[in-house]
């Protein structure tokens, strides 16, 4: 059977286009859009099968709001999601969905990612925050992650799966989208004055610290290492998605992010430190040498400052007409305060 056409939308995507996709005998699919206000760079959909052997797939394609696309395409976002199901979920410790079709257009980013729908597992709601016993299991498997891929992801980025830290288009495209986001964050918002007072030196303070946490020694990073793209199984096992912003960098990247922005303040302010240390314990025990442990921290405190670029520049593809949307951006924001205030981050500027 021949590979099926990219869709242009999920109108496209028929019985016979997900018979092709899915080599069954598929007669009928029914589709539900799934996971509004929880990510902005992709529309995600729920498909429900009639013939073959599966119930149901989740489908993933280009965002629906212009911004959003355009910078998932400029990011190469969509391209790492297909080439990650590609060539790397079968390394993967941490369980991921099947890919059961993936296509990318290399010159124009137009996608398609069918997967398995994990949509029986167990949910956290990032505005919500996750609890103490489910941030230490995620811990744990963040630095089996990391582990796995210590000092081989050079060969990832060569292939173009993954893209460094470091890559230029990193800063030739940040300063613009973080200037849009941040006007359009300050015209809806009540920022808070620490978030004013460091939002201003963020972009010029950027490049260097996106070198810092490119440097040796370095894993694939998986980029978005939040509560949103983290399920539980029902012996409580991790079962990760999303991997738009997979990269090559420093480990404290994910780590620093997930702390900072999946729990709530006062749990990170309470846990924050013992975390970062069951993590560390976790990559020693995994085989990383421990001398690759040494600047560990303070790319954390670099990743903790960076961080303001996830709620700012995804603010650009977002509707604060919706409730949740404009709660997450909101929520990120507060807890960025907290690290900047316990961590000191002003001081890296």
């Amino acid at each position: 059977m021949d590979e099926p056409m990219i869709p242009s939308s999920i109108a496209d995507i028929d019985a016979s286009w997900m018979a092709a996709a899915l080599g069954q005998p598929i007669t009928g699919v029914n589709h539900e859009q799934i996971g509004e206000g929880v990510g902005v760079s992709s529309a995600v959909y729920r498909s429900t099968l009639e013939g073959g052997d599966l119930d149901s797939v989740v489908v993933k394609l280009p965002a629906l709001a212009e911004e959003a696309v355009f910078t998932s395409t400029v990011l190469r976002m969509y391209i790492r999601e297909v080439r990650f199901f590609e060539n790397l979920a079968g390394q993967s410790p941490i369980r991921v969905p099947a890919g059961y079709h993936g296509a990318v257009d290399l010159e124009t980013s137009q996608f398609v990612q069918v997967m398995e729908d994990m949509g029986s597992m167990r949910m956290v709601d990032q505005n919500e925050g996750m609890n103490i016993d489910d941030a230490q299991r995620a811990v744990d498997e963040l630095a089996a992650w990391h582990a796995t891929f210590w000092r081989k992801a050079d060969a990832p980025v060569d292939r173009g799966d993954v893209v460094c830290l470091s890559d230029p288009v990193y800063p030739a495209v940040l300063p613009m989208v973080f200037a849009e986001g941040w006007e359009k964050v300050n015209n809806a918002m009540d920022v808070d004055p620490v978030i004013a007072s460091v939002g201003p030196g963020w972009v010029d303070w950027m490049p260097s610290a996106l070198e810092r946490l490119s440097g040796a020694p370095n894993t694939i990073t998986h980029g978005d290492y939040r509560a949103d793209n983290i399920l539980f199984d029902d012996e409580g096992n991790v079962v990760l998605l999303d991997f738009q912003l997979t990269g090559r960098g420093s480990a404290s990247y994910d780590l620093a992010y997930f702390v900072t922005q999946s729990l709530a303040p006062d749990l990170a302010a309470t846990h924050e430190t013992a975390l970062f240390n069951r993590w560390l314990d976790g990559l020693i025990a995994a085989g990383v040498p421990e001398a690759d442990t040494t600047n560990l921290w303070d790319r954390y405190r670099d990743a903790a400052l960076f961080c303001l670029v996830y709620p700012i520049v995804a603010s650009r593809g977002m509707d604060f007409s919706d409730e949740r949307q404009y709660a997450l951006v909101d929520n990120m924001n507060t807890r960025f305060v907290r690290a900047v205030d316990q961590l000191h981050l002003a001081d890296l500027l």
